[in-house]
């Protein structure tokens, strides 16, 4: 097996490749990662789950350009249906290992499902995710608490989200 950090690399630049021509999502899944990557090592994660998370949070919305060419929208539960078996190709091609692929395929498949998170991969590529949508989405700040309180579970991630958004200020 290749190095993963170099595996992740590959991933990238296959997504900058897949997303060409559109840079809001080729940002939205650079900064998914960079936060994933980031909560990820500050909770402790060992290298093959820390890989694992990065390589879901890289191809995380990869069924969003699929959905909207079928079914003209990008609805979370359509990138979930069309990203599992679109990530399991690229990865697969990349050579990742298979129980990577699995989990990723998982990860990609619930990405927008918030009830029964297990693991703490899952629960961090919904934490990263967040971090980045709330902020793209200029969302106010009562919102914000709220998903604040109801998603985030890390130690690492409830601190990004409330330096982020001043919450601790807006109590």
């Amino acid at each position: 097996m290749q190095n993963t950090n170099h595996l992740i690399a590959l991933l990238h630049k296959q997504m900058f490749y897949y997303e060409k021509g559109n840079p809001e999502r080729i940002a939205h899944l650079t900064k998914v990662h960079d936060y994933a990557r980031t909560i990820g090592l500050l909770e402790g994660l060992d290298e093959e789950t820390l890989a694992t998370l990065e390589a879901a949070a890289l191809v995380h919305d990869i069924g969003i350009k699929v959905s909207l060419e079928k079914y003209g929208s990008s609805r979370g539960d359509l990138q979930e249906k069309e990203g599992s078996p679109l990530a399991r190709a690229l990865l697969t091609k990349l050579a990742f290992p298979s129980s990577m692929i699995e989990r990723v395929v998982f990860l990609v498949g619930h990405h927008h499902t918030y009830t029964n998170i297990e693991g703490i991969d899952y629960q961090i590529l919904v934490e990263s995710d967040f971090l980045v949508n709330l902020q793209e989405k200029t969302t106010g700040i009562e919102a914000i608490r709220k998903v604040y309180e109801e998603i985030y579970k890390t130690k690492s991630g409830k601190q990004l989200c409330g330096e982020m958004f001043k919450l601790e200020e807006s109590l």
